[in-house]
This record gives C-alpha cells, sequence and structure tokens, in this order.
C-alpha cells in the first residue's frame, strides 16, 4: 500500500517540525521549549483533550474516533543527549553540548503527523491517547508517566512505539514476540587506596592495580559463571584514576552496565560482582564499594499486538520489507514499563543500512 496520499501532502510539515526540534535539543525531564513547541502544535491540529505536566513535562493528547470503542497508546519521547553536535547541518543545535542523536526528535515529528491525519479523519472506532514521554535516555520518563497514572487515568487498553532503526535499511519494519529489548544495569565501584610517589610503590596501596585486577575477574562472570544459553553482557565502560605520570592516586572509579533478560541472569550477576568486588580489594590491599544500580526491566512485545503491528507494517511498506521475528535487541528502553502494565508491542523502523548491530535506544 502507498503512503496515503493525504499524509504525504503535509510531509513537508513534519520534516519543519523535526528539524525544529532538532535545534532546540533537552535533556531528561527538563524539556521546556520542547514541550511549549509540541503543545502548541498539538493545540493547532485540534486534539480534543490535552493534559500538560504529566511526569513534569510529559503530556497526553487525546482523539475521539467516529464511534465506541477502547483506548490506544502511541508514544513518542522527546529528550536528547548530552553531545555536542558536529555535524554542520543547517538546522544543527543550537543548544551547546546537547544534541537529537537518538532521534526522539524524528518520533515526536512522528506522532504529531500521526495526530494531523487522525484528527482531520477520524476513521476509527474508539480513540487514540498520544503520549509524548520526557526522559527515555536518563531518569525513566516511562515509568515515572506509568506511576501518576495514566493508563487508568486515560484507560488505556493497548500500547505502541516506534523507534527509528539506523542498523535497518531505509523502509524496512523490524519487530519480534516476547523480549525485545534488554533489561540495563549500571555498576558504580570506588576504588580507596593510598597513593604515593611512582618511585616507591611498596609505600601505597595502588587503587590502580586493584582497579586492572576487578576488570579483570569481572570478566569471568560471563565465561565461568553464566549459563551460555541466556542472553548477557556485562560492559567495563570508564576507568578513571590518577593525575600525573610520576604519583600512584589515592583512588580509582570503574563504571559499566549489565545487559540482560532473566532476573536469575540479573542477580547472579549482581551477587558475583559483590563478591569479585571484595576479594579483589582484600587482595591488594585496599577498599571497595559497588554501587549496582537495577535499571530498566526488558521490553517484552505481547504476540499478539506484534502480530497487529507487523501486519501493518506489512500493508504499509509491503511484506518483503517486514521481518517479524528479529533476534532480540541487547539495548534497553523505558517503554518497557508501558508494556509492563498493558499489552502492546516496539516494533522498529530502517533509518539507515542493513547493519544489525545496535539497540534502538542508547540506554
Amino acid at each position: 500500500m502507498p503512503v496515503v496520499n493525504r499524509i504525504a501532502d503535509f510531509a513537508e510539515d513534519m520534516k519543519t517540525w523535526r528539524r525544529h526540534l532538532h535545534t532546540i535539543p533537552e535533556l531528561s525531564f527538563d524539556l521546556p521549549k520542547t514541550t511549549a513547541f509540541v503543545a502548541d502544535r498539538l493545540r493547532e491540529i485540534g486534539v480534543d483533550e490535552l493534559h500538560e505536566g504529566i511526569a513534569q513535562s510529559g503530556m497526553v493528547a487525546i482523539i475521539n474516533g467516529q464511534g465506541p470503542g477502547g483506548t490506544i497508546g502511541l508514544r513518542a519521547d522527546m529528550d536528547a543527549l548530552p553531545i555536542q553536535e558536529e555535524t554542520g547541518a543547517e538546522y544543527t543545535s543550537t543548544h551547546d553540548g546537547k544534541m537529537h542523536a537518538c532521534g526522539h526528535d524524528g518520533h515526536t515529528a512522528m506522532l504529531l503527523g500521526a495526530a494531523k491525519y487522525m484528527v482531520e479523519t477520524r476513521n476509527f472506532s474508539g480513540r487514540v491517547a498520544l503520549i509524548f514521554q520526557p526522559a527515555e535516555e536518563d531518569g525513566g520518563g516511562g515509568e515515572v508517566m506509568v506511576q501518576e497514572g495514566i493508563m487508568e487515568q486515560f484507560a488505556i487498553e493497548q500500547v505502541f512505539a516506534l523507534h527509528n532503526a539506523p542498523f535497518y535499511g531505509l523502509g524496512k519494519f523490524a519487530t519480534t514476540p516476547g523480549a525485545m529489548t534488554a533489561a540495563v544495569d549500571a555498576f558504580h565501584i570506588h576504588i580507596q587506596g593510598v597513593g604515593g610517589h611512582s618511585s616507591t610503590p611498596q609505600e601505597t596501596r595502588d587503587p590502580v592495580v586493584a582497579a586492572c585486577g576487578i576488570v579483570q575477574a569481572i570478566q569471568t562472570i560471563i565465561s565461568r559463571n553464566h549459563d551460555i544459553s541466556k542472553d548477557l553482557v556485562v560492559s567495563v565502560t570508564q576507568i578513571h584514576t590518577g593525575s600525573t605520570d610520576n604519583i600512584i592516586p589515592d583512588t580509582a572509579y570503574i563504571n559499566g552496565t549489565v545487559r540482560s533478560f532473566d532476573t536469575g541472569v540479573q542477580a547472579m550477576v549482581k551477587s558475583r560482582m559483590e563478591a569479585i568486588v571484595q576479594g579483589q580489594a582484600a587482595s591488594y590491599g585496599v577498599e571497595a564499594k559497588l554501587d549496582y544500580e537495577i535499571g530498566y526491566p526488558p521490553s517484552v512485545n505481547d504476540e499478539a499486538k506484534t502480530g497487529f503491528a507487523a501486519d501493518v507494517a506489512r500493508e504499509v511498506a509491503g511484506a518483503e520489507q517486514v521481518d517479524a521475528n528479529i533476534d532480540r535487541l541487547m539495548g534497553s528502553e523505558d517503554f518497557s514499563y508501558f508494556l509492563q502494565e498493558r499489552p502492546g508491542a516496539f516494533p522498529v523502523s530502517g533509518t539507515g543500512r542493513d547493519r544489525r548491530r545496535a539497540a534502538p535506544s542508547k540506554v
């Protein structure tokens, strides 16, 4: 099925909206310019209800159809990333150190476009709740919106979201029933040693060597403690210590993430990491503390809703452009909190080349 002519007619509007949003990236829950722009467009479009100030800067817009029926939720995230933009685009970020590098400006523009079409046609029964969410990248805005009761307040019965996917070919759609994205946890390891001059290391308790030992030992969690039939990724992403070449520092810091789908695996990693940190600290004569943060849960697609979403995608893009049984992704997404409350699906839309090596969110 080709793109609906009326939607094609305002494609230029959606491009303009997206590019404007790209110039004003904002972070987490602090989205004053973004939400003001989105709210103004929704009023111009003529939604039936607009509820603002949910989860600080989120909003829900209601569009009524032409007959009785349930309520479907459609979600778009609005926040950006703390990244300096260097694209040179004419619509580049005007906010220093902030950039829409994950495509949430596109998600927001797409949902505004859907709103415009649905308000004009109302060719559906029941109603649609458009969920504009803050803080997907950092802060779990989806969880906050759920905790503030939007599913009950707006009687949302099923919920869907769409994420851009630069690792899939342009115009392709992909999803899978069951777990789509992984749970993500963060760990922080703080090492306290005794520093000194590098010429007399025997007088120190070196946190640098201890940090190296801890990082090496963490790698054994997967190789020696984990059932390889269950997906797991443990990544050390930061080590910070020292300030010059001839001084052994007092402290070191290690940071990273754990990605899994199984709560038993998650608990095993946490337990083993605690034992490793304490054991390695004792062996090197330093003190160490592990802060293990449980993060977003897996996004679990409902089988029937996933099939429905895939069928719709086939109508739009053609059957050959839709893969409804992809391998689950090790990235993480806080749309998981919506899917914990209501059945739904989380497909991705290809915007680049087929690489299939990344997840749809940076988290």
